[in-house]
Parts: structure tokens; C-alpha cells; sequence
């Protein structure tokens, strides 16, 4: 019996959150080990499947890194880095279209609706979704000079359409975008999935954006998990170098999204079974929220 009214307190403790969020927009970035455990990836698309049920419109951003290396390494492809960033001739941007759009983005979807999501997966083409532009990356040369190096077909967010996503949402579906973005030209661009989900979330004015990743949250420069933190903190734990290396884009994103209207942003722990509901409808929470 007791177990039995834990999960009822369970319940009444979400009550006040599914009220809060009903009719509102979650951009949800999905990455990382989240991607590659069985497990975990049911317990995700269970997740979402709730979200929607419960009325909350959710919009889902995929990346897949390992994914396009190992096709890439089958290709007989060899990857240049520069500062992180993979360099993307037209080949590599070929097998990557085909991995991000193909492969992973209806994977995505076929487990979405497998556990009864009406997901419809997409890419920036569709619709002109996603408009891109050239990135261009940062080089710091042993003199102490900054050089702009032009690394292939890596892209920025120049313009988000919403259209489309409206029109999916009003049907109830939930939309699965592969980051790939679209050229004045035509051309394709491989564009990072996190900055792909802080400029969606901007667009559509979401009430959340949430990074699924492989760490517990943004931590202190004495590695203590911070449940809570501001955009001004952020910058001061970017400074102390307490924030390096990978989470720096991470939260750069996410205090970006917030400058542009989204309400709140979301670090958490991906390889933890149903981490989206934990951080979303319970008081503590599991990873870290990101405030203006």
C-alpha cells in the first residue's frame, strides 16, 4: 500500500507542472548516450509520447556524431578537425545528409511511434526550414593572430520557418528535424544540432529548450552539480574556467535562446532513464535550469 501512495504523491507533485506547461512549446535536443542505449532510447520516446499526450507541444532535434563517423570510417573517409569542427567537403556532406536525414531521423521516428507518438521526421530542406549560411571557424595562429578558416559545407541558422512546424503541431504531430540546413543556392549544411535547437526554440517562442547530454548538469569550478543558474553566472563560470571545452557551445546556445524569448533552458543527464519527466515534473529536478 505504501508503494502504491508514493506513486499517487508522485503524481500530485506533477499536477501543477502539467497545468503550467499545457498548450506550451518544449525544444527538446536529443544526443549523446541517449542515442545508442536500447533502453534509453524507449524510455525517451516514451517520454515525448507523454509530453504530447498531456498537451504540451514538443519539438524534437536530433544530432549523430558517432552515427556519420562510422559510416564515414565504412566510406573509407577520412575526417579533418578543426578546433572540433569536422572539416565537410561535398563528399563527407553527402554521407552526412544521408546519415542525419536517412538513418538516424527515422530511426527517431519509427521509435516515436512504436510507442504511440505521431512523429513525422524532417531535415532544414523541407519547407525551407532551416536557411543557412556559411560558418566560418576561429584559428588562432602561433602569433597571436585570429584567422577565419573556411571549413566546407559547416553552416550557421540564418532564418527558421516556422510554418511548417505550426502546421505539424495543430495536427498533433510531434516533428523530428535532422540538422541539416539549406544554402541560397540549394546546398546542403551540416549545421551542430545544439545551436539548431536553442534558434528553433528562439523561433517558436518555447517555453522550454532542453540539452539531453552525457554529463549531470553544468557544474562549479569544485565539480558540484548546480541545479539552478543564471545567464550572468554562466558567463562568470565561462571566465574561471570552470565551463570548458564541449559544454561551452552548450550553454552559449542555451543563454542565447533565452536572450531571444525562450523562457527557460535545460542541462541534464541523457543516460538517465526518463530524465525529460524528472527534470520537467518533479521539484528538484536532475540536471541543471538555465534562467535570464
Amino acid at each position: 500500500m505504501k508503494h502504491l501512495i508514493e506513486k499517487a504523491n508522485t503524481l500530485m507533485e506533477a499536477l501543477p507542472y502539467i497545468r503550467r506547461f499545457a498548450g506550451k512549446t518544449f525544444v527538446i535536443k536529443y544526443g549523446g548516450h541517449a542515442m545508442a542505449d536500447e533502453k534509453l532510447k524507449e524510455s525517451f520516446a516514451l517520454d515525448v509520447v507523454l509530453l504530447k499526450s498531456l498537451g504540451i507541444n514538443t519539438v524534437i532535434v536530433h544530432g549523430g556524431g558517432p552515427q556519420i563517423n562510422e559510416t564515414l570510417k565504412r566510406y573509407g573517409i577520412v575526417s579533418e578537425f578543426v578546433r572540433g569542427m569536422r572539416v565537410t567537403d561535398a563528399e563527407t556532406m553527402q554521407v552526412v545528409e544521408m546519415v542525419l536525414a536517412g538513418q538516424v531521423n527515422k530511426e527517431v521516428v519509427g521509435y516515436l511511434n512504436q510507442h504511440g507518438g505521431r512523429a513525422v521526421g524532417l531535415s532544414g530542406k523541407d519547407g525551407s526550414l532551416l536557411l543557412a549560411k556559411k560558418l566560418l571557424q576561429e584559428v588562432k595562429n602561433d602569433d597571436g593572430s585570429v584567422e577565419m578558416v573556411d571549413i566546407g559545407y559547416v553552416g550557421d541558422v540564418a532564418k527558421v520557418n516556422t510554418d511548417l512546424i505550426s502546421t505539424l503541431e495543430q495536427g498533433k504531430y510531434i516533428p523530428v528535424i535532422a540538422p541539416i540546413g539549406v544554402g541560397l543556392e540549394g546546398e546542403s549544411y551540416n549545421i551542430n544540432a545544439d545551436l539548431v535547437a536553442g534558434r528553433v526554440a528562439a523561433a517558436l517562442n518555447a517555453e522550454k529548450l532542453i540539452l539531453l547530454t552525457d554529463i549531470n548538469g553544468v557544474k562549479d569550478k569544485n565539480g558540484t552539480l548546480l541545479e539552478s543558474i543564471s545567464v550572468a553566472e554562466l558567463h562568470r563560470l565561462i571566465e574561471e574556467e570552470a565551463i570548458t571545452g564541449g559544454m561551452i557551445p552548450k550553454v552559449v546556445c542555451c543563454a542565447d535562446a533565452l536572450k531571444e524569448g525562450v523562457k527557460k533552458a535545460h542541462i541534464i543527464d541523457g543516460r538517465m532513464e526518463h530524465a525529460v519527466l524528472l527534470e520537467i515534473f518533479t521539484d528538484v529536478g536532475i540536471g541543471t535550469e538555465i534562467t535570464k
